[in-house]
């Protein structure tokens, strides 16, 4: 008699939302880019959009939230601002 343990394991693409509030920071979200010769090419959901449709959006960092809090309360996330920095955006100081 011989015994086997199987282990399943499903890929869950579903990105999850932070609701919390114990993360206050601005993220930057790259909404898309525009092609040396092209149209604007989108990559997600706008900050806009997400707000009006109470949809997700996804930062330069990761997060995956839906918007809705006025971004000139919080400091700019270091990690949003790491990558924007070296994309060559120009940030405010702070």
């Amino acid at each position: 008699m011989s015994t086997s343990t199987e282990t399943i394991t499903e890929l869950v693409t579903t990105p999850e939302v932070d609701h919390g509030d114990h993360e206050r920071f601005t993220h930057i979200v790259l909404e898309g880019y525009t092609p040396e010769k092209g149209d604007f090419v989108p990559l997600g959901n706008s900050v806009v959009e997400g707000m009006i449709n109470s949809s997700a959006v996804k930062a330069l960092c990761g997060k995956v939230w839906v918007p809705g809090r006025d971004p000139r309360k919080y400091p700019i996330c270091p990690t949003c601002r790491e990558i924007a920095e070296s994309m060559g955006w120009e940030l405010p100081a702070g």
